[in-house]
Protein backbone atom coordinates (compact mmCIF):
# COMPACT_ATOMS: atom_id res chain seq x y z
CA UNK A 1 0.00 0.00 0.00
CA UNK A 2 1.66 3.74 -0.66
CA UNK A 3 2.83 5.47 1.92
CA UNK A 4 0.44 8.25 3.40
CA UNK A 5 0.41 11.73 1.98
CA UNK A 6 1.25 14.70 4.68
CA UNK A 7 -2.43 14.88 4.74
CA UNK A 8 -3.48 11.47 5.70
CA UNK A 9 -3.03 12.08 9.55
CA UNK A 10 -6.29 10.11 11.79
CA UNK A 11 -7.89 10.42 14.71
CA UNK A 12 -9.87 8.51 16.36
CA UNK A 13 -10.35 8.03 20.48
CA UNK A 14 -7.19 8.44 21.87
CA UNK A 15 -5.44 7.34 18.94
CA UNK A 16 -3.39 8.89 16.00
CA UNK A 17 -2.22 7.13 12.62
CA UNK A 18 0.19 8.38 10.40
CA UNK A 19 2.96 7.79 7.76
CA UNK A 20 5.06 6.15 10.42
CA UNK A 21 2.64 4.32 12.28
CA UNK A 22 0.18 3.87 15.03
CA UNK A 23 0.19 5.79 18.26
CA UNK A 24 -1.62 5.80 21.41
CA UNK A 25 -1.84 9.79 23.64
CA UNK A 26 0.22 9.03 26.32
CA UNK A 27 -2.26 11.49 28.81
CA UNK A 28 0.02 14.26 27.76
CA UNK A 29 0.90 16.18 24.63
CA UNK A 30 2.97 13.18 23.90
CA UNK A 31 2.04 9.63 21.83
CA UNK A 32 3.15 6.89 21.88
CA UNK A 33 3.98 3.78 19.31
CA UNK A 34 1.32 0.84 19.62
CA UNK A 35 3.15 -2.23 18.17
CA UNK A 36 0.80 -3.59 15.46
CA UNK A 37 1.77 -5.24 12.06
CA UNK A 38 1.87 -3.54 8.88
CA UNK A 39 -1.06 -5.89 7.22
CA UNK A 40 -3.24 -4.71 10.21
CA UNK A 41 -2.40 -1.02 9.59
CA UNK A 42 -3.13 -1.56 5.90
CA UNK A 43 -6.86 -3.00 6.80
CA UNK A 44 -7.21 -0.22 9.55
CA UNK A 45 -6.08 2.70 7.10
CA UNK A 46 -8.65 1.04 4.42
CA UNK A 47 -11.80 1.35 7.69
CA UNK A 48 -10.35 4.82 8.50
CA UNK A 49 -10.93 6.23 4.78
CA UNK A 50 -14.66 5.68 5.58
CA UNK A 51 -15.90 5.75 9.02
CA UNK A 52 -19.53 4.29 9.21
CA UNK A 53 -19.65 2.86 6.27
CA UNK A 54 -19.85 -1.00 5.31
CA UNK A 55 -16.62 -1.99 3.83
CA UNK A 56 -16.50 -5.28 1.68
CA UNK A 57 -14.33 -7.89 2.50
CA UNK A 58 -13.12 -8.09 -0.69
CA UNK A 59 -12.22 -4.45 -0.87
CA UNK A 60 -10.48 -4.58 2.39
CA UNK A 61 -8.19 -7.52 0.46
CA UNK A 62 -7.76 -6.05 -2.45
CA UNK A 63 -5.48 -3.20 -0.24
CA UNK A 64 -4.05 -4.98 2.04
CA UNK A 65 -3.10 -8.02 -0.30
CA UNK A 66 -2.44 -6.22 -3.31
CA UNK A 67 -2.16 -9.29 -6.30
CA UNK A 68 -1.94 -11.98 -3.89
CA UNK A 69 -4.79 -14.61 -3.34
CA UNK A 70 -5.06 -15.36 0.66
CA UNK A 71 -8.05 -17.57 2.25
CA UNK A 72 -10.51 -15.20 3.93
CA UNK A 73 -8.95 -15.65 7.56
CA UNK A 74 -6.47 -13.98 7.49
CA UNK A 75 -8.37 -10.72 7.50
CA UNK A 76 -10.18 -12.26 10.27
CA UNK A 77 -7.01 -12.58 11.53
CA UNK A 78 -5.69 -8.80 11.23
CA UNK A 79 -9.17 -7.72 12.49
CA UNK A 80 -8.86 -9.74 15.58
CA UNK A 81 -5.14 -8.34 16.04
CA UNK A 82 -6.79 -4.47 15.53
CA UNK A 83 -9.85 -5.18 17.92
CA UNK A 84 -6.97 -6.28 20.74
CA UNK A 85 -5.28 -2.82 20.73
CA UNK A 86 -8.11 -0.29 19.59
CA UNK A 87 -10.57 -2.11 22.30
CA UNK A 88 -8.59 -2.28 25.08
CA UNK A 89 -10.14 0.31 26.93
CA UNK A 90 -13.52 0.62 25.56
CA UNK A 91 -16.53 0.04 28.21
CA UNK A 92 -19.01 -0.36 25.03
CA UNK A 93 -18.31 -2.69 22.41
CA UNK A 94 -15.69 -3.01 19.70
CA UNK A 95 -15.10 0.13 17.39
CA UNK A 96 -14.77 -2.69 14.70
CA UNK A 97 -18.20 -4.12 13.44
CA UNK A 98 -18.95 -7.27 11.96
CA UNK A 99 -21.49 -7.31 9.39
CA UNK A 100 -21.33 -11.20 9.02
CA UNK A 101 -20.91 -12.44 5.29
CA UNK A 102 -20.11 -8.94 4.17
CA UNK A 103 -17.19 -6.92 5.21
CA UNK A 104 -16.61 -4.39 8.45
CA UNK A 105 -17.67 -1.12 9.51
CA UNK A 106 -15.57 1.27 11.14
CA UNK A 107 -18.21 2.78 14.03
CA UNK A 108 -16.26 5.43 15.94
CA UNK A 109 -16.10 8.99 15.05
CA UNK A 110 -12.90 9.59 13.03
CA UNK A 111 -10.86 12.76 12.14
CA UNK A 112 -8.50 13.74 9.73
CA UNK A 113 -5.97 16.07 10.33
CA UNK A 114 -3.74 18.65 8.47
CA UNK A 115 -0.20 17.86 8.47
CA UNK A 116 0.49 21.55 9.20
CA UNK A 117 -2.77 22.67 11.14
CA UNK A 118 -2.42 24.02 14.54
CA UNK A 119 -5.73 23.15 15.74
CA UNK A 120 -6.41 19.67 16.90
CA UNK A 121 -8.79 19.16 14.00
CA UNK A 122 -8.81 20.75 10.95
CA UNK A 123 -11.18 18.59 8.41
CA UNK A 124 -13.41 15.86 8.79
CA UNK A 125 -14.67 12.49 6.56
CA UNK A 126 -17.47 13.61 3.69
CA UNK A 127 -19.46 10.44 3.99
CA UNK A 128 -20.47 10.00 0.85
CA UNK A 129 -24.23 10.73 0.08
CA UNK A 130 -26.74 8.13 1.63
CA UNK A 131 -24.25 6.48 4.28
CA UNK A 132 -23.89 8.29 7.42
CA UNK A 133 -23.97 6.22 10.20
CA UNK A 134 -26.97 5.40 12.02
CA UNK A 135 -27.43 7.31 15.20
CA UNK A 136 -24.66 9.75 13.77
CA UNK A 137 -24.82 13.23 15.88
CA UNK A 138 -23.24 16.50 16.03
CA UNK A 139 -23.30 18.65 19.09
CA UNK A 140 -23.22 22.61 17.82
CA UNK A 141 -21.65 24.89 20.20
CA UNK A 142 -24.61 25.91 23.06
CA UNK A 143 -24.81 29.55 22.10
CA UNK A 144 -24.67 32.06 25.40
CA UNK A 145 -27.19 34.47 25.34
CA UNK A 146 -26.09 35.76 28.75
CA UNK A 147 -26.07 39.73 29.45
CA UNK A 148 -22.22 38.65 30.38
CA UNK A 149 -20.38 37.41 27.48
CA UNK A 150 -17.61 35.93 29.74
CA UNK A 151 -20.67 33.52 30.84
CA UNK A 152 -19.34 31.41 27.34
CA UNK A 153 -17.75 28.74 29.55
CA UNK A 154 -20.46 27.46 30.83
CA UNK A 155 -22.06 27.20 27.58
CA UNK A 156 -18.86 25.25 26.16
CA UNK A 157 -19.36 23.03 29.83
CA UNK A 158 -22.77 21.84 28.38
CA UNK A 159 -21.72 21.15 24.81
CA UNK A 160 -18.30 19.14 25.69
CA UNK A 161 -20.09 17.10 28.48
CA UNK A 162 -23.36 16.38 25.87
CA UNK A 163 -20.90 15.63 23.40
CA UNK A 164 -18.95 13.19 25.86
CA UNK A 165 -22.39 11.71 27.42
CA UNK A 166 -23.94 10.74 24.14
CA UNK A 167 -20.54 9.02 22.34
CA UNK A 168 -20.96 6.64 25.62
CA UNK A 169 -24.29 5.51 24.46
CA UNK A 170 -24.59 2.11 22.30
CA UNK A 171 -23.87 2.29 18.29
CA UNK A 172 -23.57 6.48 18.60
CA UNK A 173 -21.42 8.46 16.07
CA UNK A 174 -20.60 11.39 17.80
CA UNK A 175 -18.28 14.15 15.76
CA UNK A 176 -15.70 15.49 18.11
CA UNK A 177 -15.80 18.81 20.28
CA UNK A 178 -13.12 20.18 18.56
CA UNK A 179 -14.46 19.97 15.37
CA UNK A 180 -17.60 21.34 16.37
CA UNK A 181 -15.95 24.63 18.18
CA UNK A 182 -15.35 25.19 14.62
CA UNK A 183 -18.69 26.05 13.44
CA UNK A 184 -19.11 28.66 16.29
CA UNK A 185 -20.83 32.53 15.16
CA UNK A 186 -20.83 30.80 11.59
CA UNK A 187 -24.53 30.23 9.82
CA UNK A 188 -26.59 26.95 10.46
CA UNK A 189 -27.20 24.98 7.42
CA UNK A 190 -28.08 21.74 9.04
CA UNK A 191 -28.14 20.27 5.99
CA UNK A 192 -25.06 20.74 4.60
CA UNK A 193 -23.64 20.37 8.42
CA UNK A 194 -24.99 16.81 7.89
CA UNK A 195 -23.21 16.62 4.68
CA UNK A 196 -19.84 17.76 5.31
CA UNK A 197 -19.59 15.80 9.14
CA UNK A 198 -21.71 12.53 7.35
CA UNK A 199 -24.34 12.97 10.47
CA UNK A 200 -27.71 12.27 10.50
CA UNK A 201 -28.32 14.33 13.00
CA UNK A 202 -27.70 17.77 14.60
CA UNK A 203 -28.42 19.32 17.95
CA UNK A 204 -28.10 22.84 18.51
CA UNK A 205 -28.69 24.72 21.94
CA UNK A 206 -28.22 28.12 24.27
CA UNK A 207 -27.90 28.98 27.47
CA UNK A 208 -28.66 32.45 29.22
CA UNK A 209 -27.57 32.62 32.88
CA UNK A 210 -29.09 35.25 35.55
CA UNK A 211 -28.45 36.40 38.94
CA UNK A 212 -31.53 34.06 39.72
CA UNK A 213 -31.05 31.17 37.51
CA UNK A 214 -30.20 29.26 34.58
CA UNK A 215 -32.52 28.82 31.27
CA UNK A 216 -30.93 25.69 28.52
CA UNK A 217 -33.12 25.76 25.31
CA UNK A 218 -32.64 22.64 23.10
CA UNK A 219 -33.59 21.26 20.03
CA UNK A 220 -32.55 17.53 17.43
CA UNK A 221 -32.93 18.19 13.26
CA UNK A 222 -32.63 15.97 10.96
CA UNK A 223 -29.76 16.39 8.95
CA UNK A 224 -31.36 14.79 5.74
CA UNK A 225 -34.50 16.65 5.70
CA UNK A 226 -33.92 19.83 7.91
CA UNK A 227 -37.20 18.96 9.96
CA UNK A 228 -37.52 19.43 13.91
CA UNK A 229 -37.61 16.02 15.68
CA UNK A 230 -37.96 16.94 19.30
CA UNK A 231 -37.21 20.14 21.70
CA UNK A 232 -37.13 21.03 25.48
CA UNK A 233 -36.33 23.80 27.55
CA UNK A 234 -34.82 23.39 31.06
CA UNK A 235 -35.45 26.51 33.71
CA UNK A 236 -33.31 25.85 37.22
CA UNK A 237 -32.05 28.38 40.15
CA UNK A 238 -29.08 29.71 39.89
CA UNK A 239 -26.59 27.68 42.88
CA UNK A 240 -23.97 25.15 42.30
CA UNK A 241 -22.95 25.53 38.75
CA UNK A 242 -21.09 22.10 38.27
CA UNK A 243 -23.83 20.38 39.60
CA UNK A 244 -26.67 22.39 37.48
CA UNK A 245 -24.34 21.26 34.26
CA UNK A 246 -23.75 17.93 35.42
CA UNK A 247 -27.98 17.33 36.14
CA UNK A 248 -28.91 18.74 32.38
CA UNK A 249 -26.49 17.68 30.47
CA UNK A 250 -27.60 13.89 31.85
CA UNK A 251 -31.35 14.96 31.84
CA UNK A 252 -29.82 15.81 27.34
CA UNK A 253 -28.20 12.65 27.24
CA UNK A 254 -31.29 10.21 28.29
CA UNK A 255 -33.61 12.40 26.34
CA UNK A 256 -32.19 12.32 23.24
CA UNK A 257 -30.61 9.04 23.19
CA UNK A 258 -34.40 7.47 23.26
CA UNK A 259 -35.62 10.24 20.27
CA UNK A 260 -32.39 9.22 17.81
CA UNK A 261 -33.60 5.29 18.93
CA UNK A 262 -37.17 6.15 18.04
CA UNK A 263 -36.07 8.32 14.67
CA UNK A 264 -34.10 5.20 13.59
CA UNK A 265 -36.71 2.79 13.91
CA UNK A 266 -38.79 5.47 11.91
CA UNK A 267 -36.75 4.63 8.87
CA UNK A 268 -35.73 0.78 8.56
CA UNK A 269 -33.35 -0.09 5.66
CA UNK A 270 -34.71 -2.56 2.71
CA UNK A 271 -32.09 -4.77 3.60
CA UNK A 272 -31.58 -4.70 7.96
CA UNK A 273 -28.24 -5.71 9.15
CA UNK A 274 -27.64 -6.68 12.87
CA UNK A 275 -27.65 -3.64 13.90
CA UNK A 276 -31.10 -2.81 12.53
CA UNK A 277 -32.31 -5.21 14.08
CA UNK A 278 -30.61 -4.34 17.71
CA UNK A 279 -32.20 -0.84 17.10
CA UNK A 280 -35.41 -2.12 16.45
CA UNK A 281 -35.31 -4.28 19.75
CA UNK A 282 -33.97 -1.52 21.65
CA UNK A 283 -36.80 1.03 20.40
CA UNK A 284 -39.36 -1.59 21.52
CA UNK A 285 -37.63 -1.02 24.79
CA UNK A 286 -39.09 2.06 24.84
CA UNK A 287 -42.73 1.26 24.87
CA UNK A 288 -44.66 0.50 27.93
CA UNK A 289 -43.63 -2.69 29.55
CA UNK A 290 -46.01 -5.55 28.26
CA UNK A 291 -45.53 -9.41 27.47
CA UNK A 292 -46.26 -8.50 23.45
CA UNK A 293 -43.03 -5.84 24.43
CA UNK A 294 -40.59 -8.57 25.44
CA UNK A 295 -41.62 -10.66 22.63
CA UNK A 296 -41.12 -7.94 20.05
CA UNK A 297 -38.13 -7.11 21.68
CA UNK A 298 -36.31 -10.85 21.64
CA UNK A 299 -37.47 -11.32 18.13
CA UNK A 300 -35.32 -8.15 17.04
CA UNK A 301 -32.15 -9.38 19.11
CA UNK A 302 -32.79 -13.37 18.07
CA UNK A 303 -32.89 -12.12 14.43
CA UNK A 304 -29.24 -9.73 15.02
CA UNK A 305 -27.74 -12.84 16.40
CA UNK A 306 -28.51 -14.74 13.59
CA UNK A 307 -26.88 -12.37 11.39
CA UNK A 308 -24.11 -11.85 13.50
CA UNK A 309 -23.77 -14.28 16.30
CA UNK A 310 -21.18 -12.60 17.68
CA UNK A 311 -22.58 -9.51 18.22
CA UNK A 312 -21.96 -8.05 21.87
CA UNK A 313 -24.96 -5.71 21.94
CA UNK A 314 -27.11 -8.36 20.93
CA UNK A 315 -26.15 -10.71 23.26
CA UNK A 316 -26.46 -8.37 25.96
CA UNK A 317 -29.62 -6.76 25.19
CA UNK A 318 -30.87 -10.36 24.53
CA UNK A 319 -29.81 -11.47 28.08
CA UNK A 320 -31.38 -8.29 29.69
CA UNK A 321 -34.93 -8.72 28.28
CA UNK A 322 -35.10 -12.81 29.17
CA UNK A 323 -34.07 -11.64 32.49
CA UNK A 324 -36.48 -8.83 32.69
CA UNK A 325 -39.38 -10.30 31.81
CA UNK A 326 -38.79 -13.33 34.10
CA UNK A 327 -38.20 -10.47 36.98
CA UNK A 328 -41.29 -9.01 35.78
CA UNK A 329 -43.66 -12.16 35.78
CA UNK A 330 -44.67 -11.94 32.76
CA UNK A 331 -43.29 -15.24 31.25
CA UNK A 332 -44.35 -19.08 31.61
CA UNK A 333 -40.33 -19.97 30.76
CA UNK A 334 -38.30 -18.24 33.89
CA UNK A 335 -36.06 -20.79 34.33
CA UNK A 336 -35.28 -21.44 30.74
CA UNK A 337 -35.05 -17.97 29.91
CA UNK A 338 -32.52 -17.00 33.29
CA UNK A 339 -29.92 -19.75 31.95
CA UNK A 340 -29.92 -18.93 28.61
CA UNK A 341 -29.42 -14.97 29.94
CA UNK A 342 -26.94 -16.12 32.50
CA UNK A 343 -24.83 -17.87 29.45
CA UNK A 344 -25.32 -15.05 27.25
CA UNK A 345 -24.18 -12.75 29.48
CA UNK A 346 -21.02 -14.21 30.98
CA UNK A 347 -20.01 -15.06 27.58
CA UNK A 348 -20.28 -11.11 26.52
CA UNK A 349 -18.16 -10.69 29.76
CA UNK A 350 -16.08 -12.99 29.11
CA UNK A 351 -14.72 -11.04 26.27
CA UNK A 352 -15.66 -7.54 27.56
CA UNK A 353 -15.40 -7.38 31.06
CA UNK A 354 -16.38 -3.65 30.98
CA UNK A 355 -19.26 -3.71 28.63
CA UNK A 356 -21.94 -2.23 31.01
CA UNK A 357 -24.81 -3.73 29.22
CA UNK A 358 -23.92 -7.14 29.90
CA UNK A 359 -23.26 -6.10 33.82
CA UNK A 360 -27.28 -4.72 33.48
CA UNK A 361 -27.84 -7.94 32.11
CA UNK A 362 -25.74 -10.37 34.89
CA UNK A 363 -27.55 -7.93 37.66
CA UNK A 364 -30.90 -8.63 36.54
CA UNK A 365 -30.09 -12.69 36.53
CA UNK A 366 -28.85 -12.15 39.83
CA UNK A 367 -31.77 -10.48 41.20
CA UNK A 368 -34.24 -12.99 39.58
CA UNK A 369 -32.55 -15.84 41.15
CA UNK A 370 -32.41 -14.00 44.35
CA UNK A 371 -28.63 -13.25 44.82
CA UNK A 372 -29.13 -9.31 45.59
CA UNK A 373 -26.30 -8.53 47.30
CA UNK A 374 -24.57 -10.07 43.92
CA UNK A 375 -26.85 -7.87 41.89
CA UNK A 376 -25.70 -4.45 43.35
CA UNK A 377 -22.15 -5.11 42.81
CA UNK A 378 -23.39 -5.72 39.48
CA UNK A 379 -25.05 -2.11 38.81
CA UNK A 380 -22.96 -0.36 40.79
CA UNK A 381 -20.50 -1.22 38.27
CA UNK A 382 -22.74 -0.25 35.82
CA UNK A 383 -23.21 3.26 37.03
CA UNK A 384 -19.44 3.55 37.39
CA UNK A 385 -19.21 3.13 33.71
CA UNK A 386 -21.85 4.49 32.42
CA UNK A 387 -23.67 7.77 35.11
CA UNK A 388 -26.54 7.97 32.45
CA UNK A 389 -27.48 4.38 33.33
CA UNK A 390 -31.23 5.01 34.81
CA UNK A 391 -32.35 1.00 34.42
CA UNK A 392 -28.99 0.45 36.65
CA UNK A 393 -30.32 3.37 39.17
CA UNK A 394 -33.78 1.62 39.30
CA UNK A 395 -32.47 -1.98 39.82
CA UNK A 396 -29.82 -0.33 42.63
CA UNK A 397 -33.15 1.11 44.16
CA UNK A 398 -35.08 -1.98 44.10
CA UNK A 399 -32.03 -4.27 45.52
CA UNK A 400 -32.05 -1.71 48.35
CA UNK A 401 -35.45 -2.82 49.33
CA UNK A 402 -35.13 -6.45 48.84
CA UNK A 403 -32.25 -5.97 51.73
CA UNK A 404 -33.72 -3.89 53.75
CA UNK A 405 -32.16 -0.80 53.15
CA UNK A 406 -35.22 0.94 52.54
CA UNK A 407 -34.31 4.74 53.34
CA UNK A 408 -32.03 4.63 50.10
CA UNK A 409 -34.92 3.55 47.93
CA UNK A 410 -37.05 7.17 47.63
CA UNK A 411 -34.00 9.51 47.47
CA UNK A 412 -32.38 7.07 44.28
CA UNK A 413 -36.10 7.21 42.56
CA UNK A 414 -36.62 10.61 42.93
CA UNK A 415 -32.84 11.36 41.34
CA UNK A 416 -34.08 8.85 38.28
CA UNK A 417 -37.41 10.90 37.58
CA UNK A 418 -35.20 14.44 38.27
CA UNK A 419 -32.76 13.06 35.82
CA UNK A 420 -35.10 11.94 33.02
CA UNK A 421 -39.30 13.15 33.92
CA UNK A 422 -39.77 11.47 30.75
CA UNK A 423 -38.07 8.70 30.56
CA UNK A 424 -39.62 4.94 29.63
CA UNK A 425 -39.14 3.39 32.54
CA UNK A 426 -41.12 6.17 35.49
CA UNK A 427 -43.51 3.88 35.63
CA UNK A 428 -40.82 1.48 37.74
CA UNK A 429 -39.64 4.96 39.21
CA UNK A 430 -43.14 5.24 40.29
CA UNK A 431 -44.22 1.86 41.94
CA UNK A 432 -41.08 1.62 43.57
CA UNK A 433 -41.58 5.22 45.44
CA UNK A 434 -45.53 3.94 45.98
CA UNK A 435 -44.09 0.44 47.51
CA UNK A 436 -42.16 1.88 50.08
CA UNK A 437 -44.88 4.36 51.29
CA UNK A 438 -46.84 1.56 51.44
CA UNK A 439 -44.24 -0.82 53.74
CA UNK A 440 -43.70 1.93 55.90
CA UNK A 441 -47.71 2.12 56.91
CA UNK A 442 -48.61 4.83 54.74
CA UNK A 443 -51.24 3.64 51.79
CA UNK A 444 -52.65 6.94 51.53
CA UNK A 445 -49.51 8.67 50.12
CA UNK A 446 -48.58 5.18 48.42
CA UNK A 447 -51.82 5.36 46.20
CA UNK A 448 -51.34 8.47 43.79
CA UNK A 449 -48.15 6.89 43.20
CA UNK A 450 -49.18 3.67 42.10
CA UNK A 451 -51.73 5.27 40.79
CA UNK A 452 -49.49 7.13 38.24
CA UNK A 453 -47.64 3.84 37.72
CA UNK A 454 -50.49 2.05 36.97
CA UNK A 455 -51.28 4.68 33.62
CA UNK A 456 -47.54 4.86 32.80
CA UNK A 457 -47.36 0.75 32.98
CA UNK A 458 -50.66 -0.81 32.80
CA UNK A 459 -49.42 -4.20 31.70
CA UNK A 460 -47.15 -4.55 34.50
CA UNK A 461 -48.60 -6.76 37.08
CA UNK A 462 -46.48 -5.26 40.42
CA UNK A 463 -48.76 -2.22 40.45
CA UNK A 464 -52.10 -3.45 40.31
CA UNK A 465 -51.20 -5.93 42.94
CA UNK A 466 -49.31 -2.98 45.06
CA UNK A 467 -52.75 -0.97 44.59
CA UNK A 468 -54.75 -4.11 45.66
CA UNK A 469 -52.98 -3.94 49.03
CA UNK A 470 -53.14 -0.29 49.74
CA UNK A 471 -56.90 -0.41 48.49
CA UNK A 472 -57.28 -3.01 51.35
CA UNK A 473 -55.86 -1.04 54.00
CA UNK A 474 -57.85 2.19 53.46
CA UNK A 475 -60.85 0.04 53.06
CA UNK A 476 -61.51 -0.14 49.59
CA UNK A 477 -62.13 -3.59 49.03
CA UNK A 478 -63.65 -3.41 45.35
CA UNK A 479 -61.43 -1.73 43.86
CA UNK A 480 -58.62 -3.56 45.29
CA UNK A 481 -60.45 -6.86 44.24
CA UNK A 482 -60.48 -5.44 40.79
CA UNK A 483 -56.75 -4.23 41.26
CA UNK A 484 -55.82 -8.02 42.36
CA UNK A 485 -57.61 -9.44 39.18
CA UNK A 486 -55.62 -7.44 37.27
CA UNK A 487 -52.66 -8.49 38.38
CA UNK A 488 -53.71 -11.99 38.13
CA UNK A 489 -54.55 -11.73 34.56
CA UNK A 490 -51.11 -10.04 33.30
CA UNK A 491 -49.06 -12.42 35.47
CA UNK A 492 -48.04 -16.11 33.47
CA UNK A 493 -47.82 -17.97 36.44
CA UNK A 494 -50.52 -18.34 39.73
CA UNK A 495 -48.31 -16.37 41.98
CA UNK A 496 -50.89 -14.07 43.23
CA UNK A 497 -53.37 -16.85 43.47
CA UNK A 498 -52.29 -16.76 47.78
CA UNK A 499 -50.73 -15.59 50.17
CA UNK A 500 -48.73 -19.21 49.88
CA UNK A 501 -48.00 -18.71 46.58
CA UNK A 502 -47.29 -15.17 46.57
CA UNK A 503 -44.44 -15.67 49.55
CA UNK A 504 -43.16 -18.80 47.66
CA UNK A 505 -42.78 -16.79 44.93
CA UNK A 506 -41.03 -14.02 46.14
CA UNK A 507 -38.72 -16.13 49.05
CA UNK A 508 -37.02 -17.88 45.97
CA UNK A 509 -36.07 -14.11 44.79
CA UNK A 510 -34.94 -13.43 47.54
CA UNK A 511 -38.08 -10.59 48.47
CA UNK A 512 -39.05 -10.05 52.40
CA UNK A 513 -36.17 -10.41 53.59
CA UNK A 514 -35.42 -7.10 54.94
CA UNK A 515 -35.63 -6.85 58.69
CA UNK A 516 -36.81 -3.13 58.70
CA UNK A 517 -39.55 -3.48 55.86
CA UNK A 518 -42.85 -5.03 57.45
CA UNK A 519 -44.11 -7.31 54.78
CA UNK A 520 -46.82 -9.09 56.48
CA UNK A 521 -48.14 -6.11 58.46
CA UNK A 522 -48.65 -4.27 55.13
CA UNK A 523 -48.69 -5.85 51.97
CA UNK A 524 -49.95 -9.31 52.84
CA UNK A 525 -52.09 -7.80 55.14
CA UNK A 526 -54.03 -5.56 52.49
CA UNK A 527 -53.65 -8.03 49.93
CA UNK A 528 -55.89 -10.78 52.65
CA UNK A 529 -58.47 -7.53 52.43
CA UNK A 530 -58.29 -7.59 49.30
CA UNK A 531 -59.17 -11.08 49.26
CA UNK A 532 -56.39 -12.81 48.36
CA UNK A 533 -56.58 -16.72 50.47
CA UNK A 534 -54.29 -17.83 52.53
CA UNK A 535 -53.50 -21.44 50.66
CA UNK A 536 -52.96 -22.32 47.01
CA UNK A 537 -57.58 -23.18 46.16
CA UNK A 538 -58.15 -20.90 44.18
CA UNK A 539 -60.67 -18.43 44.90
CA UNK A 540 -64.61 -19.25 44.30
Amino acid sequence: MEALSARDIFEFDQFHLDRRGLFRRDGGAGLASVEVGSRALDVLRVLLERPGELVPRDEIMAVAWPGIVVEDNNLTIQIAALRRVLDQDRANGSCIQTVVRRGYRFVVPVARVDADARSAVQTIFRSREGSRPRLSIVVLPFANLSDDREQQYFADGITQDLTTDLSRLANMFVISCNTSFTLRNKPIDTKRIGRELGVRYVLEGSVRRSDSGVRITAQLIDAETDAHLWAERFDRNAGDLFALQNEITIRLANALGAELLAAEAARPPENPDAVDYILRGRAAGLKPISRETYAEQISSFERALALDPQSVEAQSYLATTLANRALIGVTGSATADLAHAEELADRVLAASSRYAPAHFARGNVLRAQGRTEEAIVEYETVLAIDRNALDALDALADCKLLIGSIAEVIPLEEQAIRLSPRDPLIGNFYFRIGQVHLLQSRPDKAIPWLEKARVAVPKLPFPHALLASAYGLTGETKRAAAELAEARNLTGDDHFLSIAALKAYGKARGFYRGTNTDWEGTYFAGLRKAGMPEDRTPPA
